[in-house]
């Protein structure tokens, strides 16, 4: 049979694709216009052909031409390689692998892209030409080749490196194998480029590390130490960043080598070049994590603080210092609103929260060196105090405008050594505090700012001194001074004062009480000046404030400062406006915190969140009918807002949801496919249901029936704080509809045991309400749940004895009683761990329960004859019968 003819370009089409290629390029071009002719031409199914050969072969044409279709090649195939003609995928991988030895150097990295682009779509497997070609370039000694297939291997190596750890069929060895040797070889290249790129590719594989990286860890060492005093800084940076994977990954083996890695690190870490010395940073941190040998580090640090410290003052290039200048009577640009997160509701004891507000900003040596600052103090505490103390001193002494980033170094250390150092800052705390109050009204904002967020780590030890009258007047001189700065002019400083206010909110809670007229008038006038992004923070401080005092909030002469401007704000924003986001989860506050007092403004706080979550759902199928575009946060926060109105307004919610068709949107919710919507409207149904379990009842069996599906393990993976708010709500529908539940108690108890079996790789909250919702089953259907219980009781006491004393676990214990009692048989088995659950109490509140679990001690008593119930006794610990002997048994 005849080979099949090479493909060849026509040469009108040619012309065609190159003449719009030029305009592609061109900076006045119709940028439109030429992407739809783009995309008329990609219908052809051998544009991609014509898109290879000018970037291979078209000499005559510059090589922004030849980059552009490169680079336009590369997204076509990204999405459309594996459904070419094999023809033509083995015309385009033919015509890229010269192009590694381009002379051109554009021309080399585009190549790179291309062919990871095509290994990531076709596999090393689909193309054995590949790994000949790189190691022939390797080989080669031509230094445009060697560093083609470089820089084409370090891509593989970034975007898909186990690729090159996998076996390939009619090969002795797997490719890392072949590659890994002239890596190594590399390192000493008198080319800069090949150094680097080499290392680069190695430092992918850290992590996953591979067998022949591990077999081949001595020779990577010695690699590194050479390299270590490269003359490029990028080739030190990535040294660098090599030791600080190497320290989390193998600490054991660096071990030998901790001393010498140490000294490197130190140097590097004073590198005039900031990206060296950043990368260098990191390892000091990870070393701490890593726990390994902190006596060798704490002989460095007398010579590593100092350099840390230095560190920490703002570089004169820092973004921070253009930002510091602005006032709050420039309005924020676009880009200065961060993308905001907002959290779904969460019922349980550790849902994972996120502190870091400053996760947007750009990580640079001074912030690295604050936080390296921070986890060096936890690990080594007071300790560090002789020898940082007298550099923070001498750096807050110095006076004069030149020296201020020193000492706004000096404030950001003390703060970062708050909790770590807190046992000997303690005694000179109050010192401490009198020397940062007056700075809150430096003369240079970024020293205020800074001072605020100081103040704000030292806030928990200055609320715990209040109890006499000197810590007192110290809180209320705090108090007093970050609320000044939250009229500060200064954005940055507004920013500042407020974070650091809410913190103080959080940890003072009603101790608050007596200065609330103060702190709303503060507030509501930052509230009328701040620009959008700074008026987040001040929803957030209001919101804390409502969760930190509470009913306390619920007097006239508060809610007349407080709302009129929140409830203005409210009407102006449209519902489609993404700062109503910040707005809802203030509302949601302070529903929850007035309780009742909230039903004043709760009617079109209702309808508001019914008809945006409506217009939400309509969005996401039909944006054209519904004015909007999609976004699942509003359906979230409004979900939110009305847990927080039914939580606050308890059975007076009932007036409101019975007129409304909140049943079935919460339904459709419970059933959407994101997860953060399912978690909050769990949520809300579990909230639903403590209150006004009668209008959930037409759909009672879909609710728990979709509820149920959740705690499904393929599910679980997906999302446990969904499966978390789900357990919840099935445990509060079972003890107000009791009986009724009855058809899905054993779908239910089947899912939750499995999860109680994984407690050890499940978070604590989803075992705890697990374990709670078990036994609210067991409690209302004793006689469907008792006859399997010896398949689950161990695993489930020992989930019971982790909870701490509340009416949810009485709930759950009234469980156990009632199978008990139902099937005392069940538990023989288990009855030490029956023992240890009911020692796990400090005191039972409710007589009733108590006098419960004292009969059914007394009923194994009475029932274990023989010296069994003696042995029964002696498995538990002295404290555990020391608790029991109170059920005076």
């Amino acid at each position: 049979m005849a080979a099949q003819p090479v493909w060849q370009p026509k040469e009108q089409g040619l012309r065609e694709i190159c003449t719009l290629l030029e305009q592609h390029i061109s900076p006045t071009s119709d940028k439109s216009r030429i992407l739809q002719q783009l995309q008329h031409y990609s219908q052809f199914p051998d544009f991609n052909n014509y898109l290879a050969f000018i970037f291979a072969r078209a000499e005559g044409k510059s090589v922004e031409i030849r980059q552009a279709a490169g680079l336009l090649l590369k997204n076509n195939l990204r999405s459309a390689f594996k459904s070419l003609d094999p023809t033509y995928q083995q015309y385009i991988k033919t015509e890229l692998l010269p192009c590694l030895g381009a002379a051109d150097r554009n021309i080399r990295s585009t190549v790179g892209t291309i062919i990871s682009v095509v290994v990531q779509q076709g596999r090393i497997s689909g193309w054995p030409e590949l790994l000949q070609g790189l190691v022939q370039c390797l080989d080669s000694n031509d230094p445009n080749h060697m560093e083609g297939a470089m820089d084409a291997l370090s891509k593989i190596c970034e975007d898909i490196p186990q690729e090159l750890d996998n076996d390939i069929p009619g090969l002795g060895e797997r490719p890392i194998d072949v590659f890994l040797p002239r890596f190594f070889q590399f390192f000493q290249s008198p080319h800069a480029s090949l150094r680097k790129l080499s290392l680069g590719s190695i430092n992918q594989y850290i992590m996953l590390m591979p067998a022949a990286l591990y077999r081949s860890m001595d020779k990577f060492l010695q690699g590194l130490f050479v390299l270590a005093h490269d003359p490029v800084a990028e080739v030190r940076k990535l040294v660098c960043a090599a030791f600080v994977q190497l320290i989390e990954v193998q600490p054991s083996v660096l071990e030998p080598h901790l001393r010498n890695i140490t000294e490197f690190m130190l140097q590097a870490n004073k590198d005039n070049d900031d990206e060296v010395a950043l990368e260098a940073c990191e390892f000091w941190s990870t070393y701490c994590e890593a726990q390994v040998n902190l006596e060798l580090l704490r002989e460095y640090l007398e010579r590593l603080l100092p350099i840390l410290l230095t560190n920490m003052a703002y570089a004169d290039d820092d973004e921070s210092l253009i930002e510091a200048e602005e006032d709050d009577s420039l309005p924020d640009r676009e880009q200065d609103l961060k993308p905001r997160f907002h959290t779904s509701r969460f019922h349980g004891s550790d849902e994972v929260t996120d502190d870091d507000d400053d996760s947007f900003n750009v990580w640079n040596l001074r912030k690295c060196s604050a936080a390296s600052l921070d986890v060096i103090s936890n690990v080594y505490g007071d300790d560090i105090l002789p020898a940082l103390m007298p550099l923070v001193q001498a750096k807050l002494s110095k006076s004069g405008d030149e020296n201020w980033k020193e000492r706004e170094a000096a404030v950001l250390a003390l703060g970062a050594i708050a909790e770590g150092c807190i046992r000997g800052l303690y005694p000179h705390l109050s010192e401490i505090v009198e020397f940062l109050v007056p700075l809150l009204d430096d003369k240079f904002p970024l020293i205020r700012s800074i001072t605020c967020w100081t103040l704000s780590r030292f806030s928990k030890f200055i609320v715990q001194g209040i109890g006499n009258q000197k810590g007192l007047e110290q809180f209320t001189k705090v108090l007093m001074g970050l609320l000044q700065r939250i009229l500060d002019t200064n954005k940055r400083v507004q920013e500042a004062a407020c974070s650091a206010f809410a913190t103080l909110e959080e940890e003072a809670a009603d101790v608050l009480v007596p200065h609330l007229e103060t702190i709303l008038q503060h507030l509501m006038c930052a509230f009328g000046r701040y620009q959008r992004r700074n008026l987040r923070i001040v929803y957030d401080a209001i919101g804390t404030l409502a969760d930190a005092v509470g009913e306390e909030l619920n007097r006239p002469r508060y809610l007349d400062v407080l709302m009129p401007p929140l409830i203005s704000k409210w009407q102006q924003l449209s519902n489609s406006d993404k700062d109503l986001f910040p707005l809802l989860e203030c509302f949601t506050s302070i529903a929850q915190a007035l309780g009742t007092g909230f039903s004043q403004f709760a009617e079109p706080v209702f309808q508001r969140c019914m008809i945006i979550i409506q217009s939400q759902q309509l969005a996401k199928v039909d944006p054209v009918s519904a004015g909007a575009q999609y976004d699942k946060e509003f359906i979230v926060c409004s979900l939110d807002l009305l847990s927080g109105l039914t939580e606050g307004l308890g059975s007076m919610i009932e007036n409101l949801v019975a007129q409304s068709n909140l049943r079935d949107l919460l339904l459709q919710c419970c059933m959407d496919d994101a997860p953060d919507i399912r978690q909050s409207a769990f949520a809300l149904l579990g909230d639903l249901a403590r209150v006004c379990p009668a209008y959930l009842h037409p759909r009672l069996s879909e609710f728990v029936t979709i509820a149920a599906k959740q705690l499904e393990t393929t599910q679980l993976i997906e999302s446990i704080s969904v499966a978390n708010n789900a357990c919840w709500a099935i445990g509060e529908l079972a003890v107000k509809v009791r009986q009724e539940i009855s058809p899905i108690v054993m779908t239910v108890i089947s899912c939750i045991v499995p999860i109680l079996q994984r407690a050890e790789s499940l978070n604590r909250s989803l075992i705890e309400n697990g374990a709670i919702t078990l036994g609210r089953l067991a409690w209302v259907c004793p006689e469907i749940v008792s006859p399997h219980m010896e398949h689950f009781i161990k695993q489930w006491c020992i989930a019971l004895s982790m909870i701490r004393d509340d009416i949810e676990k009485e709930d759950a214990f009234r469980g156990l009683c009632a199978i008990v009692r139902a099937n005392p048989s069940g538990a023989l088995s288990s009855l030490v761990y029956v023992g240890k659950s009911i020692a796990s109490w400090n005191v039972i509140r409710s007589q009733d329960l108590h006098e419960e679990v004292c009969q059914v001690l007394h009923g194994y008593k009475q029932m274990l004859r023989d010296g069994s119930w003696e042995q029964f006794l002696s498995a538990l610990e002295p404290s555990e019968k020391e608790k029991l002997a109170k059920y005076q048994i």
